[in-house]
């Protein structure tokens, strides 16, 4: 269920992010409000994204927030329905929302799979097709999906989470090229290990990994750079070599990063 909070006049750039109560999502909220861009808000926990709401309406009255959770398969339609009602426009798309899916292969469900790729891919995806006309008539819009490392490289136990994730990075590219030849902008995100609670959900094993991350405002504030770029893609931190490697020696990747983990046993 979308709840809108009433509509206010704007005065700078209509920004819409998902997963926008915590993590990335709510430290980009904090950025770009602080820089006058009013931002519209969408998270599955109301309390949460008020706090976030709260904090952008200083800078950024005009700011508004939805709740709405993009597991549900109608979710997307909604949101850019009500934002488009609310504000007239979406400037600029951020889709970064996204649940982990930490199991091993073996105890893995088709339906854990499923809800992944609901809320890493598919959301992003009819979020983006709902507002694409609204940007092609205006002839302006930039597009910004948040991936991950977890996109371009194979990584233990989170079969789910990649394949939702290199969904996401194979649909972007070729969004990409798809408007070329149009006044619209498209950027790839790719985080590495970031400090935020998606690595703690409830119902999940942990995940793998145990080593430094990032905190997520130095993401946040990247991206925010990012929008404004004239680059595709951007890793952040800057990653590109494992991705590299990965590429060029596929089968010492899949061996180091086993042995690295401490082996693939259920």
């Amino acid at each position: 269920m979308c709840q809108n909070w009433g509509v206010i006049e704007s005065r700078g750039r209509t920004v819409l992010i998902t997963g926008a109560s915590s993590g990335i999502g709510a430290a980009l909220a904090d950025v770009l409000a602080a820089r006058g861009d009013t931002v519209g808000l969408v998270a599955r926990r109301r309390d949460r994204l008020a706090e976030v709401l709260e904090r952008c309406r200083v800078g950024a009255p005009a700011s508004q927030m939805w709740v709405a959770d993009l597991a549900e398969p109608d979710a997307a339609e909604r949101i850019a329905h009500s934002t488009l009602e609310a504000f007239g426009h979406v400037d600029v798309l951020v889709n970064n929302a996204a649940i982990p899916a930490v199991r091993h292969v073996v105890r893995l469900r088709p339906a854990e799979v499923d809800e992944a790729m609901q809320v890493n891919f598919r959301s992003p995806m009819a979020l983006t097709l709902a507002l694409l006309p609204s940007m092609l008539e205006r002839r302006a819009g930039t597009i910004v999906n948040v991936s991950s490392m977890g996109g371009r490289l194979g990584i233990l136990r989170e079969a789910a989470y990649c394949a939702s994730k290199f969904a996401l990075c194979g649909w972007t590219e070729a969004l990409a090229m798809d408007l070329w030849d149009t006044p619209l902008r498209v950027r790839l995100i790719i985080p590495g290990p970031v400090d935020t609670e998606i690595w703690t959900r409830p119902g999940r094993e942990h995940a793998v990994y145990d080593g430094e991350k990032v905190p997520a405002a130095e993401v946040a504030e990247g991206i925010a750079a990012a929008i404004d770029s004239d680059r595709f893609e951007h890793y952040l931190p800057d990653m590109r070599s494992i991705a590299a490697f990965k590429t060029e020696h596929i089968d010492d990747y899949l061996k180091l990063s086993v042995e690295a983990m401490g082996g693939s046993a259920p």
